[in-house]
């Protein structure tokens, strides 16, 4: 961890750094953290623009997606005049001007067990923002596989979820006990189902939120429970859920 925070940092996170959950102790925290992003699409923009603008500076962002015109309504990071570009392209340069210090890499390749199994070491907490289960459950098998801590989200109309597990601890339940059976993609597709903007914005920024907590070891963490929220109603609950015996992941 770096020993000192320059002048530059200070003015940059003094709203942050005066709370006294997080002082300059927990700033420094936020600096040094590794975090890898999956999905840079409506959840991965928010959390990524959130933890870059708190000040987290090495972050890693997978996604092999290009910015379409359909895309604009909710993933905030890009303009008209990025249509047709890699999303981390357009990412990596815009978080520059956000942060000319921030260390940005980029995995312009869909993440599959092969490559997650040779990157997830590095890195300290996993942002789920796919829009698919399959990728979800990779996430959490190999977060629990390598003690990471992983944070969850899903929208789909008016709807969203937000997981968070901390998997240096086993007793904590994982995706697969909330899910008796894989859910259809079907659920999560936007084309189909529709999506309100807003509920992508509002969930990747709870997600940020998670992995603010997380980072600074602060109380009242979603881990191991599931913040469900219909923006329609304006209903918000959270419930807890238990680890099943007889759960694949935890062999």
């Amino acid at each position: 961890m770096n020993k000192r925070i320059n002048k530059s940092e200070i003015e940059r996170y003094s709203r942050q750094i005066v709370l006294k959950n997080i002082g300059i102790i927990g700033q420094k925290k936020i600096l040094n953290a590794k975090i890898l992003i999956i999905g840079a699409g409506g959840l991965g923009c928010p959390v990524i623009d959130n933890l870059t603008r708190s000040g987290v500076k090495n972050i890693t962002i997978a996604d092999d997606d290009k910015v379409s015109l359909s895309n604009l309504h909710r993933q905030t990071m890009y303009y008209t005049n990025d249509i047709g570009k890699f999303k981390v392209d357009v990412i990596k340069n815009k978080i520059k001007k956000i942060n000319p210090s921030s260390k940005i890499n980029i995995i312009k390749k869909k993440i599959t067990d092969v490559n997650l199994s040779k990157i997830i070491k590095k890195f300290d907490i996993l942002v789920d923002g796919s829009d698919n289960f399959k990728t979800k459950f990779l996430l959490n098998d190999y977060s629990i596989r390598y003690k990471k801590i992983l944070v969850t989200g899903a929208i789909s109309k008016f709807d969203g979820h937000v997981f968070s597990f901390n998997f240096k601890n086993y007793k904590v339940p994982c995706l697969r006990c909330f899910y008796q059976t894989e859910p259809s993609n079907d659920i999560l597709n936007c084309e189909s189902e529709g999506i309100i903007g807003t509920a992508a914005n509002i969930i990747g920024s709870i997600q940020a939120n998670e992995v603010l907590k997380n980072i600074l070891n602060l109380k009242n963490s979603l881990d191991g429970s599931i913040l469900i929220i219909n923006l329609l109603t304006l209903n918000f609950r959270k419930i807890s859920f238990s680890k099943k015996k007889n759960c694949t992941c935890y062999k």
